[in-house]
């Protein structure tokens, strides 16, 4: 038993790293990077998938960053988030667990058992956030909601 408990736990391990760090890059189908939608003119979805090598603010900041391009790509100076999303979790890929059993029963029989388990959730960890956004120029109303697509784009360093 012993002898399969490292052997199970390194092959975990490895599998939990085979995905890589997220990289700012397009989706282009796969399940990490970032994709958009035009749906009016001057209205975008953005969103952002990353893995478990960022957390929600990180990658609200990439959705942000890319939000801030398409603004600068289409004319614009500043942009509105009409509506935000976060979807995803900060679970760990790679679970352990234990037990300890013990039973007896009639006659003087009885039993011991001590298990270890581990399990691997390839979603664990996974998150995404998806903006709306109005692309404007001109004039920038006083709003939480509003940003300043160079303002972004300065402060957002590439990862």
């Amino acid at each position: 038993m012993r002898a399969l408990v490292l052997p199970l736990a390194l092959a975990a391990s490895l599998a939990a790293c085979t995905s890589g760090p997220t990289a700012y890059a397009p989706a282009n189908g796969g399940d990490r990077g970032w994709s958009q939608t035009q749906i009016e003119q001057d209205r975008f979805r953005i969103r952002f998938a990353a893995g478990s090598d960022m957390d929600f603010d990180e990658v609200e900041l990439m959705a942000l960053r890319r939000a801030a391009e398409v603004t600068l790509g289409n004319g614009g100076e500043w942009f509105l988030v009409t509506s935000r999303q976060r979807d995803g979790n900060d679970r760990n890929p790679v679970g352990v667990s234990t037990g300890v059993r013990v039973s007896s029963g009639s006659r003087g029989w009885s039993s011991r058992g001590v298990g270890v388990g581990l399990n691997f959730d390839a979603s664990a960890g996974d998150k995404s956030v998806s903006l709306e956004i109005l692309v404007r120029s001109g004039p920038r109303p006083q709003d939480v909601r509003i940003y300043d697509a160079r303002e972004i784009l300065a402060n957002n360093a590439t990862r």
